[in-house]
């Protein structure tokens, strides 16, 4: 996406995926997010007996941020150009 890594780290992205994926309008579950983003619930209680991983909520969350990666690289790209 042409950034160099003295410009940016992999945090940073996943700070800016939080950010993108928990806009109200893209409709993804907090859950799901924090589950994809391998973040652990605080709660101990629903920590220790939560067993789901969300997997059928993060297929279509990770195929959209897959898509928007896509199209920041291609508007780099055409910027570029």
């Amino acid at each position: 996406m042409g950034y160099g890594q003295d410009q940016v780290v992999a945090h940073g992205f996943r700070a800016s995926a939080s950010t993108i994926l928990n806009q109200p309008e893209r409709g993804f579950h907090a859950d799901v997010i924090e589950a994809a983003l391998a973040h652990e619930d605080e709660d101990e209680v629903r920590r220790a007996y939560n067993r789901s991983n969300y997997f059928k909520g993060r297929v279509p969350l990770m195929q959209a941020w897959a898509d928007l990666l896509d199209q920041f690289r291609l508007e780099s790209v055409n910027r570029a150009a």
